[in-house]
Parts: C-alpha cells; structure tokens; sequence
C-alpha cells in the first residue's frame, strides 16, 4: 500500500508564473525624461565647471596666502570625492540587490501565489550570517571582539554570502568543480554542478578510501586535495562522532566555500528561481552540506539562522523535497518565535500540500496559536480568539494522532494521569496500533520537539486539552472515528525522502521505527539513501583487486565471512541463484554486526580496576 492523495510529498508545491511584463520595462536609456533630466544635470555640471575654472585663474594672481587655501581646498576635494565614490559603491550594491529581488519577484508575482511565498520562504543574504543574529542577542562589539583590526591584514579572498574563508584553511584552488545552466523554464532556472577529469579522479581515490574502513585514507586524500566535497564531509561526520564538534563545523564551511565559488554568475540564492536536482549526484553534496550547517547553527543557538537555510534547501528542489524540510521548519519557526510565518506557511499550502496530515504541522501550529495568546502585546479579545483556536487544534491532533501524547510526557518527565494512562485512546494500544509511516513521524517529531512542551504553561494547556479529548472519546464523538479510519488507510509506508531526513536527523527515536528494507543496507554520510532513478553523468571504472596489502586487517576480516571470497582476485562470479541468494544474507547480517559494533566501541567507557594497598606485598609479584 502506498500514501493516498492527501498525504503526498511529490505534490506541487507551488506555480511559477510567466513573467510578460518584463518586456514592457523601459530601460533607463530609453526613458525621455530620464535623458532630459540627466542632459540638464550634464549642463549643470558644465556651468560649475566654468565658474571652478574662473576662479582658479582668480586665485593664481594672488599671494602665497592664496595658494595655501587653494591647496586645503583641494584636499577636502579630494576627500569629498573619496566619500562619494565609497557612497557609489554601496549605491551600486544595493542597485544589484535590488534588481535580483525584483527579478524574483517578478517572476511570480500574477496569481501564482508570489507575495506569500516571498513572505514566508524569502531567503536574505544578511540573514545566512550567524553574526547577524548573534549581534541582535549579544550586541556588536561582543560579536565582533578584535576581528576588525584583523581583516586589514587578511589575504584576498573572494566575497561569499554562506561561509568567510579563514586563515586556518589551506590556500584555495579551483577543486575542478564547475556550475552549469541547464535550462530556463517559465521563470525558473535549473543548473547543476559538474566534475572535470581531475576531480573525478579524486572522486574514484574517494570512494576507494571510504571501502578500506580507514579514516587515514580520507585524511591523506585531503592532504592533495585540500577542498574535495565528499571528503571534507565524511571526515567531518567522523570529527562529530569523535565529539571534535569544532573541526567538523569547521570541514563542513569549507565545502560550502568551495561551492560557492563555483555558482554560475545566474545563480542565486534569493531569488527563488534557481534550483538543483537531487536527482543528480554532483548535487547531492551541496544539499547534505547545507543541512549539516543548517544543525551545527541549530545546535550554537542560532535558530533563526538555520531557518534561513532551511528555507534555501527547500527552494533549491521545492516539489521533490528531497530532505523533507518540511519536517523541520516548523520546529525552527517556532524556535525562532517567527510565529506569524508559520500560520501562514500552514494556511496557504494546506489546500496543495495537506500539511494537516503532518503531525510535526497539526501540533506545532496549535502550539503557535497558544503562544500568541498569551503575549502581553496582544488585545484581550484577540487572545481570546488565539487561545480557541489553539484548543480546537490541539484537540484536533490529539484525536487525529493519539500516539504523540505518551511518549511525549515521557520524554518531558511528566507522569500522567491514571485516568489517562488507563484509557485505551491513549494507552498502548494507540502506540502498538500505529502504521509504520506514521509510527516514524511520530516518533521523528516528538524527539525532536519536546523541549518546546516543558513549559509549565504550555503542559497546564495540554492537560487541559487531554481531559477535553477523552471527554469528547467517551461521548462517541464521529470525528475520533473518522480519524481513526484515516489512520487506518493512510500512512502504510513513507516515502524515500522522509526515511532519508530521518537518517540525517540521528533522533534515535526516529531511528529505531525505519522499515528493515531501510536498516539492512549501508548507508553512507556522503550520499544517504540516494534516489532510485538518480541521473548518472560519469561511472566509476571497474577495480582492479591487487590482494589484502592494501586492506585493513577489518575489513578483509569482514570480506573474508562472505561466501565468495577469493583472497587472490577479489570476488568469484556465482552462478547459482540460491547462493547468491544466501550471500546477500549474510552481507545483510554483517552490516548489522557492523553497526551494532560501531555503537559498541562509541560506549566503551575503560575503567581501571579497584587496587588495595599492601604494605607486605611483594613489588616484584604480579597483579
């Protein structure tokens, strides 16, 4: 069974609308009055001219006195025209960001629905820096400290929006990455990246050091190839586990900064209209490096930073949703108490996207409704009005997704009630009852979001709502029927998309409910759970085995349990299908030995042995 039509993810998320009134511009050459008025300013400068020049002839007939104001007229002069051509500058800056915003917006402003998405999925450049939002909690020169004296002795690097090169990383050279426009379609431009020879031969050396099971390999590989993607965010999941947090941060901004600078001179990050296909590997990277940024800025308390990525990566594929960030957003708009874009966000896509289906959008939009009630800026009618319509939706989610409520109290360390823990809506029989799909995103969302339920406000609420809920169950209420039919048909198995966020999410809650077909084969950090039907530019050749030299001991021990190993030419052609059949088995098998002994060795915790002072005990005996 598969997802019914109001719980698709593959849906449109919105229309681009052609731009015809583009053509109708009138270009600042072509413009009558423009000309006139800049031929009338030209005359004008003429006639200031003229007088400079009579009065300069006036000068010179005078003394010395003269000429020594004449030289102090010319240095303000100078310092004058210094002033207005750093004033240019800016000028010209804020032109350019103007226009690609207006272009933007242009490009779907009829009735597309262009306003709204502006409104809730607008990226800004000023926004990507964590400096700026850290600047509005702790102030300027606490940010900032003496960086400033520091950036007039820094090297020259090229201007970027995402990440600041710093003086730690290795000189910049072009990795052999390039991005290409593919095609303009109503509005939209769709670009890819691509690999030139060289870098897909470091590509090749790559995945060959991820096959030894060496992490050596990957170190020495950067060694030549100091800005190679894949490496830099291998070695960079290898750092976090190592709880090296800094080091994998800091891997991850220097991929990022090789990305951009190879955008393509069209390609924009604001705009809306420049997409990537995840469909194609060389894209791949890109996407998983935002998100890993995207975390490390959620995990150092910029929350409002990492909606602005968050944002980007939903922009950069918005109807595929690759990364399913629409189980995330949400959780960052209310970290970031941008309450209002939340409701709107909910409001205008649910007829498209059925957000109501989600549980992460059925909660959290109760909880945004709760929240405005009870700001002190707010009139009491419209909290009143707020706090309803936060009762109604909690109500709502509740009845439609009971499963959420039990192992939300217990990630809260609140004891229910006995009356609620008996009931049977509420008891186990609603987690045991769940489908699979929706086990995965109640599992995903309330690992992710307890924190925001701790409140004692907020859990007064929620018992309030509870008590509510079980009173309506009781009373047969149609709608905790009709729900209970729609769980029932609907949710039988998730999409690739959302097994693959919550692969990349590690809430182990979440983890634990992935299907078998999920957990059974190996997933890598560079590319997790890649599309089916990916879009392949260039191949790997075929490997040449030369013997165990060049294994580690690890991993030909682990080669060595599968049923067609050959330790002089690598693996031997089977031709019987049933043990093809059991070697893919046993492949299965030790790829759960495997990850069941990398949890292992992360938890080993060496603790020496209790020793008892004797003072008769021979020094030279052994323990």
């Amino acid at each position: 069974m598969v997802y019914s039509h109001q719980y698709t993810f593959l849906t449109s998320f919105y229309q681009i609308c052609d731009a015809e009134n583009e053509s109708d511009r009138v270009s600042p050459d072509e413009d009558p009055v423009k000309n006139k008025a800049s031929g009338t300013k030209k005359n004008n400068n003429k006639d200031v001219e003229n007088q400079g020049q009579e009065h300069e002839e006036e000068s010179t007939k005078s003394g010395d006195r003269v000429k020594k104001k004449k030289k102090k007229k010319k240095t303000k002069t100078t310092s004058e025209d210094g002033q207005l051509n750093g004033a240019a500058t800016e000028n010209i800056d804020l032109l350019l960001e103007n226009l690609e915003l207006s272009n933007g917006v242009s490009l779907q402003s009829e009735d597309c629905g262009g306003s709204v998405r502006k409104s809730v999925l607008h990226v800004e450049h000023r926004n990507l820096n964590p400096e700026t939002e850290l600047k509005r909690y702790f102030g300027a020169r606490a940010v900032l400290g003496d960086q400033r004296p520091r950036q007039r002795n820094r090297h020259f690097h090229r201007s970027t929006w995402i990440t600041s090169p710093k003086e730690s990383w290795p000189r910049f050279s072009r990795p052999g990455i390039s991005m290409t426009l593919l095609e303009s379609k109503n509005g939209v431009h769709y670009f890819t990246f691509e690999h030139n020879r060289d870098y897909q031969q470091a590509q090749f050396k790559f995945l060959d050091a991820v096959e030894s099971m060496d992490p050596n390999n990957i170190v020495a590989l950067l060694q030549l190839n100091p800005y190679h993607i894949d490496s830099l965010l291998q070695l960079s999941d290898v750092c976090r586990i190592q709880e090296d947090q800094e080091m994998a941060r800091d891997l991850i901004e220097r991929a990022l900064y090789s990305f951009e600078c190879a955008f393509h001179p069209l390609f924009s990050l604001t705009s809306g209209t420049s997409q990537l296909d995840y469909l194609r590997p060389e894209n791949r990277a890109f996407y998983l490096a935002l998100y890993k940024h995207m975390m490390f800025l959620e995990k150092r308390g910029c929350p409002r930073t990492a909606l602005e990525y968050c944002k980007l990566i939903l922009c950069l594929d918005p109807d595929s949703d690759p990364l399913c960030m629409l189980l995330l957003i949400d959780f960052l708009m209310l970290r970031s108490r941008e309450y209002k874009p939340l409701l709107q966000l909910y409001q205008d896509w649910e007829e498209h996207r059925n957000l109501s289906q989600l549980p992460n959008f059925a909660f959290s939009c109760a909880l945004c409704h709760f929240h405005l009630s009870q700001q002190d800026d707010v009139d009491p009618e419209e909290s009143d009005k707020q706090r309803q319509q936060a009762d109604q939706m909690l109500q709502s989610a509740l009845i439609m997704f009971p499963g959420v409520l039990m192992p939300l109290l217990d990630l809260c360390t609140v004891q229910p009630d006995s009356t609620v823990s008996s009931h049977s809506f509420f008891g186990p029989k609603s987690q045991i009852g769940q489908p699979p799909a929706l086990a995965e995103l109640t599992a995903l969302y309330v690992g992710r979001t307890y924190s925001l339920w701790k409140e004692a406000v907020v859990m007064l609420w929620l018992e309030e709502s509870v008590k509510e809920v079980l009173r309506r169950v009781d009373a047969k209420d149609p709608l905790v029927e009709d729900c209970e039919n729609k769980r029932k048909q609907r949710y039988q198995s998730a999409p690739r998309n959302i097994h693959r966020h919550v692969l990349l999410s590690e809430i182990k809650e979440a983890t634990s409910t992935l299907p078998l077909e999920v957990t059974i084969q190996p997933v890598m950090g560079f590319d997790p759970l890649p599309p089916l039907d990916s879009v392949i530019s260039y191949t790997r050749p075929e490997r040449q085995h030369v013997g165990a030299s060049n294994e580690s001991t690890l991993s030909l021990f682990f080669r060595s349990l599968l049923p067609n190993f050959n330790l002089q030419g690598g693996l031997r052609q089977e031709d019987d299908m049933e043990v093809a059949r059991v070697g893919q088995e046993l492949n299965q098998e030790v790829n759960r030995l495997m990850v069941a002994m990398r949890d292992m060795l992360a938890n080993i915790r060496f603790q020496e042995p209790p020793r008892e002072d004797n003072p008769y005990r021979d020094e030279d005996e052994w323990d």
